[in-house]
């Protein structure tokens, strides 16, 4: 891939190489992690706090088959999840499970689906040229409740400014701990002149929204790959890539899912 992994926010570690998955994904993350007492990362994470599946039932995350969680995911059907492709890309169906309803990837709560199929845009090729969006069927249909996707008819949800939250397990802080829990975070939709002042011809707005503070300070990171940006109760992007996690001047940046909304349908 041309982009860095740091630009990715890869998990990839031992447990995920073991698995032989190449996924090099993204997740939620905040910036420098306050621990709790019992050594967890708790809800002292700069614009972050801790959130539940039964507010948000249509986020999840994926996991190896040994249950290592490296992307993120959102429900959109009963049996579709919308991801990143650079979080499937490479990798057999059946190697990949959808963990849905499960706060606490300690616990053993919620449901864990297999994958049948693994859709992934065709001209997708690396992070910083777009087309970064997955569809994956699932083996069964699930209880929890999907999420509509913004189509070309929802512009004005991207509008500069935007209040659009943030949903993932992943690390922390850059190259930090992934989350025990799942972390939620409210961030704004920046303009596409903005973004494109802090990644230059790496930001295409046709295939591209960026969300976050100018100071930086909350953000996806590690992890969080693959998982929602939402706004006005809709997916209207998928965590894709950026500078490192929570930096001043670089947004996170997510592909935006209107541009691609046809494509997605297609897939249900």
């Amino acid at each position: 891939m041309a982009a860095t992994l740091h630009r990715l926010r890869s998990l990839l570690g031992a447990a995920l190489a073991a698995a032989t998955l190449s996924m090099a994904c993204v997740s939620v993350a905040e910036a420098a992690p306050v621990p709790t007492a019992d050594g967890e990362f708790g809800t002292q994470i700069v614009g972050g706090t801790r959130a539940s599946t039964s507010t948000y039932p249509w986020v999840v995350y994926l996991a190896t088959s040994s249950g290592f969680q490296y992307c993120g995911g959102t429900l959109v059907a009963p049996n579709k999840v919308v991801t990143a492709a650079h979080c499937t890309v490479g990798d057999s169906a059946s190697a990949v499970r959808v963990v849905a309803g499960r706060d606490d990837k300690n616990s053993t709560a919620g449901t864990v689906a297999r994958v049948t199929k693994i859709w992934i845009h065709p001209s997708y090729r690396d992070v910083t040229l777009g087309y970064d969006v997955s569809v994956l069927t699932l083996d069964r249909n699930l209880s929890q409740t999907p999420l509509p996707f913004a189509t070309s008819a929802d512009s004005g949800l991207y509008a500069a400014g935007t209040s659009s939250t943030i949903l993932g397990w992943g690390t922390t802080s850059s190259g930090g701990s992934a989350s025990r829990y799942l972390l939620r975070a409210t961030v704004p939709l920046t303009s596409n002149s903005s973004c494109s002042s802090s990644y230059g011809s790496d930001f295409n707005a046709t295939h591209m929204v960026c969300a976050g503070y100018a100071q930086g300070g909350t953000d996806t990171c590690q992890g969080d790959s693959g998982g929602p940006l939402v706004a006005g109760g809709k997916l209207i992007g998928i965590t894709s890539w950026g500078e490192g996690c929570a930096a001043a001047g670089y947004p996170g940046v997510y592909s935006r899912v209107s541009t691609y909304a046809a494509q997605i349908q297609a897939q249900l």
